[in-house]
């Protein structure tokens, strides 16, 4: 990956739902029946990690007076903090949360300052706690799947086994032997199995409220992450707003001067030169109309009245249209997003395409747009040369600085060879 930029505050929610009201609701969730593997597996993980934590952190502690083991000590640190991160990630599969990495920025340069960063942040000393824990939640977890589902299982069974010929002894008096001896005990696995989705989800919401509490950002460190968005977001719009201003005065400005200047000399030849003055008139005829032109330009740039008219499909066909390299455009939103959303969807699309011609050397694009949950997810990609990367006062900088806005998300993924994909989400209230 050449360069991956990220900036802002994912918008996913934070908490596990506890789920659609009723049973039927939580037998059709799909969360449900991604929280259940997880839940059954949990321990497994927790036990992986307690024994890595344990050989690491005994190894290097008990090595670190002959200064062996500190090397040892922060790669062992290392290595937890990527279990974090990765926990996140199979967090956001299983149960359809975003819990954002908190850790502190990473400086740039010097051995150091990087052996601070890792050893100072108060998160990963919290990732810790969290691998810790995974192993006795983890087992309770388990236990408390395993037997509710099994039991669930074998009781709603109990007709299908007695037709097999398989007779279940619950005492030595009580024998399931016939159907209608087993429906009762079907019906208790029913009720059993609508008691074991209600678990699962609470034990899913549980372990969510646990895990956003030890791997997520603090309060302070939400409020200092929110402060640098909107300072972004302001540095931003400085930026913008110079541009247009540079853009009037070393364009549009210059060409009605040269108009203006152009009017002033043909009036003065209309008596002497009738020729002259006819040829001056032409040449501002020309550069009143460049002059529009580029004035319309600039004002698709700071918003377009199709995307104000028509939405986002539309004004990105016609980006399209107008691009150098085939692009195919998929929109798939029923409901039109509020028009802060639109607009840095569009801008984030035209950007990159504008990067597209200029740099990729690509033959073809793709431009889709969705809905997932409460974002409204942008991805451009390209077969082109790939390196990109988001260079601080660039292009894509400025993307990511534009999402953090409001508190979205823009990722590169550019190897070198290509090809390279650009993922912005952004939070969205419907």
């Amino acid at each position: 990956m050449a360069g991956e930029a990220v900036t802002g505050r994912p918008p996913l929610r934070s908490r596990v739902p506890l789920g659609p009201r009723g049973p039927l609701g939580l037998l059709l969730d799909p969360l449900t029946w991604r929280a259940a593997p997880y839940l059954l597996l949990s321990m497994f993980w927790g036990v992986a990690w307690f024994v890595i934590l344990i050989t690491g952190l005994t190894v290097s502690l008990s090595l670190v007076v002959i200064w062996v083991g500190l090397p040892l000590l922060v790669f062992t640190m290392a290595v937890w903090r990527v279990g974090a991160m990765l926990e996140r990630r199979l967090l956001r599969l299983a149960f359809g949360i975003t819990i954002p990495d908190p850790y502190r920025p990473r400086p740039e340069r010097g051995v150091l300052r990087h052996l601070g960063w890792v050893l100072g942040d108060p998160a990963t000393y919290k990732d810790l706690g969290y691998l810790f824990l995974l192993l006795p939640l983890g087992l309770m977890e388990f236990l408390a799947s395993l037997l509710l589902w099994l039991c669930s299982a074998d009781l709603l069974a109990q007709p299908f086994l007695v037709m097999a010929g398989v007779h279940t002894q619950i005492t030595d008096r009580l024998v399931i032997s016939t159907v209608p001896a087993a429906l009762p005990w079907a019906l208790c696995g029913l009720l059993l199995f609508v008691i074991t989705l209600y678990v699962v989800r609470g034990m899913a919401w549980v372990h969510g409220m646990l895990a956003a509490a030890l791997l997520g950002p603090d309060d302070q460190a939400q409020v200092r992450h929110l402060r640098a968005s909107r300072a972004r977001g302001v540095d931003a719009a400085e930026a913008e707003r110079r541009k247009i201003e540079r853009d009037l005065h070393d364009g549009a400005q210059q060409r009605l001067l040269a108009v203006a200047l152009d009017l002033g000399r043909a009036q003065a030849k209309f008596d002497s030169d009738p020729e002259e003055a006819r040829d001056l008139l032409a040449q501002a005829h020309a550069g009143a109309k460049a002059a529009i032109a580029e004035l319309r330009d600039l004002a698709r740039g700071i918003y377009p009245a199709i995307l104000t008219d028509r939405g986002l499909d539309a004004a990105l066909s016609a980006l399209a249209a107008r691009a150098p390299v085939r692009v195919d455009v998929t929109v798939d939103i029923a409901v039109r997003p509020p028009a802060a959303v639109e607009s840095i969807a569009y801008f984030i699309v035209a950007e990159s395409l504008a990067n597209i011609a200029k740099h990729a050397v690509a033959t073809e694009a793709s431009v889709r747009v969705g809905r997932q949950g409460e974002r409204v997810v942008v991805e451009i990609g390209d077969n082109g040369v790939g390196g990109a990367w988001p260079r601080p006062g660039g292009g894509l900088a400025g993307l990511g600085d534009r999402a953090a806005t409001i508190d979205g998300t823009l990722s590169i993924d550019s190897p070198q060879g290509g090809p390279t994909i650009i993922r912005a989400e952004l939070p969205c209230e419907w």
